[in-house]
């Protein structure tokens, strides 16, 4: 792919392997010059900045109260969190349309970013916490409140320090699933400027409806860019806490 982008339209249909990169980065350069990429990018910049730090900050207190904290109906509600994984995107998807439109949010980021945060992706996250903090003793938590610390500080102080390898794969996962948001975006967003990354890409198109490849494939390198990158720096995390997440519970 990313010598493929540096080829011109007719050098792409040629040997996949070949090293005539006769385009150079020109290709990346007419990807900003003549699209709103740069827009495009920053939107989804936007809903990946708000859906991940919520999802973990959602997943981590729910995981924590399902594996810790006894109140009624406790198992039953962490039943349904499960079953939301269950439930398929398209099933829910006109419902869901007709209330956003409702309250007058259609082509906007609104129900692009809550719809990330409560997705299947956000409850397999809460399992994924909830699995890490029952194998934690119960002993540091009764330290913690000898110490004098409350549930919140307990929770603080303690356990999120002791969770950072979970969190680190609930992150990936949240990360993967806003910058990869490709069906939401396409309900709700129809103006050009507000569009996302998934959508951004099948805008690379002449007036009769064909593909300018060599476009396609630079801005598709820059999309895949920073998740690889990101996979890349957390990778050890991300298979060590998937490991453990299945140890207990």
């Amino acid at each position: 792919m990313f010598l493929s982008s540096l080829k011109s339209a007719q050098g792409i249909f040629g040997s996949p392997f070949g090293l005539n990169v006769d385009a150079g980065l020109k290709n990346f350069t007419q990807v900003f010059a003549g699209y709103p990429f740069a827009r495009q990018y920053l939107n989804s910049l936007l809903t990946l900045a708000i859906s991940v730090p919520v999802t973990m900050l959602l997943a981590a207190t729910a995981g924590y109260a399902f594996a810790r904290m006894r109140f009624p109906g406790r198992d039953v509600a962490f039943v349904m969190t499960l079953a939301a994984m269950m439930v398929p995107a398209e099933l829910v998807a006109i419902p869901q349309f007709i209330a956003f439109k409702n309250l007058h949010l259609t082509n906007t980021l609104v129900p692009i970013i809550l719809l990330q945060i409560f997705s299947a992706t956000g409850a397999l996250s809460v399992f994924l916490m909830r699995q890490h903090f029952i194998t934690l003793p119960r002993e540091l938590e009764e330290a913690g409140r000898i110490d004098g610390l409350g549930t919140l500080g307990v929770f603080r102080y303690i356990m999120l320090p002791l969770s950072r390898p979970v969190l680190a794969t609930v992150a990936i996962f949240a990360v993967l699933n806003s910058w990869n948001d490709y069906f939401n975006p396409l309900i709700y967003l129809n103006d050009e400027a507000k569009m996302t990354l998934p959508l951004a890409l099948q805008r690379f198109t002449d007036p009769l409806g064909g593909t300018y490849w060599n476009l396609t494939l630079a801005a598709s390198v820059l999309v895949a860019l920073p998740v690889l990158l990101a996979f890349l720096m957390a990778q050890r995390t991300f298979i060590e806490s998937l490991a453990a997440s299945g140890t207990k519970g």
